[in-house]
């Protein structure tokens, strides 16, 4: 316990030395022997109570031919724990105990209990025999230690699995497109360009975008190009006036089909970059050879030579190639606005199946009830075989505490890191540390490393909880790790929640600091919660504050 916590330390209730004549005497001369207790109050450690006492007899006390048994007694609400009795025998006794010299000594033994709900309220006590020939004399019962502080038993021990999340946009770009083609060396736009089945499919996607309340246009790029054959030098002065005709045929385009936007006009000039995206996508013979060229070479004249060079090849590039890069492109960017949360939980509820994959996994994500979470997974793994829902489905059925549906769910789910932390928390919940120790360090992911901080404080290794929970979000095992380690500042500094057990573990914090008026207020907070509230009457970390 901290130096705050007033207990006393020892138990001495007198030191004259008296010598014993008899056994008998050894009982009236009790209050001759010193008890004392390492920790003087106890404390609940993995489960455990451990701690060493030591009992100092002074000289002449111990009769030379007598045996005494000391029981160590952990007395509790609703019980009282018991060990094997230690025996010591006078110096003169034949026997295989300890013996305690006449002349006087101290004997140090370990003691220790096995935890039980009540011993948060108990103390330590020594019952003494002593026995002598036919007879045995009842020694004194001594105190030896108050008890017992369980504060670890605070840690928040489920584990905490994360949803994978989704990918759904608020805004999704997306682009209208339509373009009209030229003749060879030619900038002039010509009249059936207009009306061709590229520029009426645009001028309806401007229509449909008008229409539609979601869809706006940000701006509008005008791309103009040559084909990569007859000089790189002719064709950047073709394609800059390709890119003038072009600007005055998009006027005439859009005349009846308003864009209230920016329009943006380049010149590209060789069309390198189309090129090799239509010959990558056509039946011509040696395509695979053209395209090496194109990454062995990048000045643009040897390209066009290498090119030329294949003669039989060249012919079908012009024909089915070349006159499809003689362009200029008219591009709308669009930006499409996506359902709300609150336009999502109404299509749950009213049309959800013409969500995508990634709309009902935000749906998922919005949705409070826990049943209502499972069901949109189920949908998304049924119309999408979607595999973050199938491990979100496993999630979902971790939180509703339901671990075997919880285990079915994972079984098909990626066996990755997300998937070795929820099996990790499964483990954790069904007791096994083992396991869950060995899932929690095969996922190595941040919300593991806070798992595994867990099984450190339920197994006493506080400093090593503490390290793992030093970068992780302000949490109740954050400050808890913190007050075990002793290190109430920081402790404090993380006790940013505002639930009734971070309002509890302030209160530890005020007694440890000896702040009287902090320890009423929080605990008066912690006492919404009414297991906290009936805890605090018996926590001896508030013993000197009632």
């Amino acid at each position: 316990m901290k130096k705050s916590i007033k207990f006393l330390s020892s138990a001495v209730l007198g030191l004259a030395a008296v010598a014993c004549s008899s056994p008998e005497k050894m009982a009236e001369m009790a209050e001759n022997v010193t008890v004392n207790c390492d920790p003087a109050v106890l404390e609940v450690v993995a489960n455990r109570i451990d701690a060493t006492v030591s009992v100092t007899y002074p000289a002449d006390y111990f009769h030379p031919k007598a045996i005494l048994e000391v029981t160590p007694v952990l007395v509790y609400e609703g019980g009282e724990a018991k060990m094997a009795p230690f025996t010591y025998q006078g110096e003169d006794v034949k026997d295989n105990y300890k013996v305690v010299s006449s002349e006087g000594g101290t004997v140090t033994e370990k003691v220790s209990f096995d935890f039980v709900p009540g011993m948060e309220k108990s103390y330590l006590e020594l019952r003494g025999v002593v026995k002598y020939k036919n007879k045995a004399i009842e020694m004194p019962t001594r105190k030896a230690a108050d008890g017992a502080n369980a504060t670890y038993m605070l840690v928040c021990k489920d584990g905490k699995a994360d949803y994978k999340a989704d990918n759904y946009q608020e805004i999704i770009k997306q682009t209208a497109e339509g373009q009209i083609l030229y003749t060879i060396n030619s900038s002039y736009v010509r009249g059936s360009q207009l009306k061709s089945e590229s520029i009426k499919n645009f001028q309806a996607a401007l229509d449909e975008i008008k229409a539609n309340e979601r869809k706006a246009i940000t701006s509008t790029d005008i791309v103009a190009y040559a084909s990569p054959d007859g000089g790189e030098e002719l064709n950047t002065k073709l394609s800059g006036k390709r890119s003038e005709t072009a600007e005055k045929a998009f006027g005439k385009v859009t005349k009846n089909h308003e864009v209230e936007a920016p329009v943006n006009v380049t010149s590209v000039g060789q069309d390198w970059e189309g090129f090799q995206e239509l010959v990558a996508a056509s039946d011509i013979e040696d395509k695979d050879l053209i395209i090496r060229v194109l990454s062995m070479y990048s000045d643009p004249a040897v390209r066009e030579k290498e090119i030329k060079n294949m003669s039989a090849v060249y012919q079908s590039l012009k024909k089915e190639i070349l006159p499809e890069l003689r362009r200029a492109r008219f591009i709308a960017n669009v930006e499409f606005t996506n359902y709300t949360n609150e336009e999502l939980l109404a299509l749950i509820e009213e049309n959800i199946d013409i969500l995508d994959e990634e709309a009902l996994l935000r749906a998922a994500s919005v949705v409070k009830e826990n049943s209502a979470k499972i069901e949109i997974y189920k949908k998304a793994i049924e119309k999408y075989a979607s595999a973050r829902a199938q491990y979100n489905l496993g999630v979902a059925y971790i939180n509703a505490d339901d671990l075997a549906k919880a285990k079915t769910a994972l079984a098909d789910a990626e066996k990755d890191a997300d998937w070795q932390n929820a099996m990790g928390v499964i483990a954790l919940r069904e007791g096994d540390k083992a396991a869950a120790a060995k899932y929690f360090a095969a996922s190595g992911n941040a919300t593991s490393k806070e798992n595994a901080a867990v099984l450190d404080i339920l197994d006493g290794k506080y400093a090593d909880a503490a390290a793992k929970l030093a970068s992780a979000e302000n949490c109740c095992n954050k400050v808890l790790a913190y007050i075990l380690t002793d290190q109430l500042d920081k402790a404090a500094a993380a006790a940013t929640c505002g639930c009734a057990k971070t309002s509890y573990l302030k209160a530890v914090i005020a007694a440890r600091q000896g702040n009287a008026n902090d320890v009423k207020k929080y605990i008066e907070a912690a006492s919404k919660d009414k297991q906290l509230a009936e805890r605090a009457t018996k926590d001896i970390e508030f013993a000197q504050y009632k």
